[in-house]
C-alpha cells in the first residue's frame, strides 16, 4: 500500500516466456482474465527469436522475417501483448533455436541455453526486485516440451523465485523482493487434451490430436509417467471468456503461427464446454495454500 492512496496496490503476476509467442500459447487466457480484473502482468521474454522457423505458409514470401526475424518477433510480441493487456520486458538473451539431427549439434555460442546459470538468471533477478511479483509463472523442468530455450526459462525463473529474496544473491541486482507463489504452467495437461479430443469426436470433427494420446496411452501402459504428467494440476483458472483474446494474440505472431493449424482445431466454444479453465500446478508458497485452487493469489486477497 501506498501512503497517499486508500486503495491496496494491485497485485502482481510475473510469467516467464522462453520466445516470443510463448506467452500466447500458455496462460495467456489466464493473464488475459487477471490484467482486465485490475492485477499488473507483466511477461518477461528470455529470448529475441531469431532462430525461429516461419511456421506461416501465409509469411513465407515475406521480406521481414527473411531478413530480420528478431526484428518481425519484436513486432508481434508488441501486437499479441497489447491484445492480452499486459505488459512486456525482453531480458536479451539470443535464440537457441531447436538442434535437429542424430547427433544433435551443439547450440550456437552465446545463446540463452549455453549460459551459465548466474549469467543467465541475473537480468530475471533484477525485474524480479524492481517490479515485485506476488506470483511468478514458468514451465516445469521439461520446459513444457524440451527446447533448450524453454528448460533454461524453467531454471532462470526458479532461480530467480529463490534468488530474489536474499539480499547476499546478485547483490548488485537491486533491493530484495520475495515472491510468494511459483507455478508451473500445464499447458499441455493429457486430461485437457483428452477433454478436447472426445468433445471433437462427439461432435463428429477430426481431432489433431489422437497421436499425441496414444502416446501417452503407451507409455502408461508400459509404466512410464509422460513428462507433462511430472506434476499434477493443483490450480485451476476459469478463463474461458477470454479464449478468444488467447486466441486472437496467438494470431499476433504470424511468423509462428499458422491460424489454420493445430491451436485453433477447438473452437472457444467447444473449449468453454469441455475445459473452461487453464492448468497449473503450485510448486512453491511462502503463503498458507489449500489444494485445489481456482486462483493463482489464493492466500494473499
Amino acid at each position: 500500500m501506498t501512503a497517499s492512496s486508500n486503495s491496496p496496490a494491485p497485485l502482481r503476476l510475473l510469467a516467464v516466456h522462453a520466445h516470443p509467442d510463448d506467452e500466447s500459447s500458455k496462460g495467456a487466457a489466464t493473464m488475459a482474465k487477471y490484467a482486465a480484473s485490475g492485477v499488473d502482468v507483466l511477461v518477461a521474454t528470455c529470448t529475441d527469436g531469431s532462430r525461429g522457423d516461419i511456421q506461416n505458409p501465409a509469411v513465407e514470401d515475406e521480406p521481414h522475417p527473411k531478413r530480420d526475424m528478431a526484428g518481425a518477433r519484436r513486432l508481434e510480441m508488441e501486437r499479441a501483448a497489447a491484445i492480452l493487456g499486459v505488459r512486456q520486458r525482453w531480458l536479451g538473451f539470443v535464440d537457441s533455436g531447436l538442434p535437429e539431427g542424430d547427433p544433435l549439434p551443439p547450440l550456437p555460442a552465446g545463446s540463452f541455453a549455453t549460459l551459465p546459470l548466474h549469467q543467465a538468471a541475473a537480468p530475471l533477478v533484477r525485474l524480479v526486485r524492481s517490479f515485485k511479483p506476488h506470483v511468478i509463472l514458468s514451465y516445469d523442468e521439461n520446459g513444457g516440451y524440451p527446447h533448450p530455450d524453454h528448460i533454461m526459462a524453467h531454471r532462470v525463473a526458479v532461480e530467480a523465485f529463490e534468488a530474489a529474496g536474499d539480499a547476499s544473491r546478485y547483490p548488485d541486482a537491486g533491493e530484495p523482493w520475495e515472491p510468494s507463489k511459483l507455478y508451473y504452467d500445464r499447458a499441455f495437461s493429457p486430461e485437457r487434451f483428452r477433454a478436447l479430443h472426445f468433445a471433437l469426436e462427439e461432435a463428429g470433427l477430426q481431432s489433431p490430436y489422437a497421436e499425441r494420446l496414444a502416446a501417452w496411452l503407451e507409455s502408461d501402459a508400459e509404466g512410464h509417467t509422460p513428462p507433462p504428467a511430472t506434476h499434477p494440476t493443483t490450480t485451476q483458472v476459469d478463463c474461458g471468456d477470454f479464449f478468444e483474446v488467447r486466441d486472437d494474440a496467438l494470431r499476433a505472431h504470424r511468423t509462428q503461427v499458422d491460424p489454420l493449424g493445430f491451436f485453433f482445431a477447438v473452437s472457444p466454444e467447444m473449449q468453454r464446454r469441455a475445459w473452461p479453465w487453464e492448468d497449473y500446478s503450485l510448486i512453491r508458497s511462502r503463503v498458507p495454500s489449500e489444494l485445489p485452487e481456482r486462483d493463482l493469489f489464493a492466500g494473499l486477497r
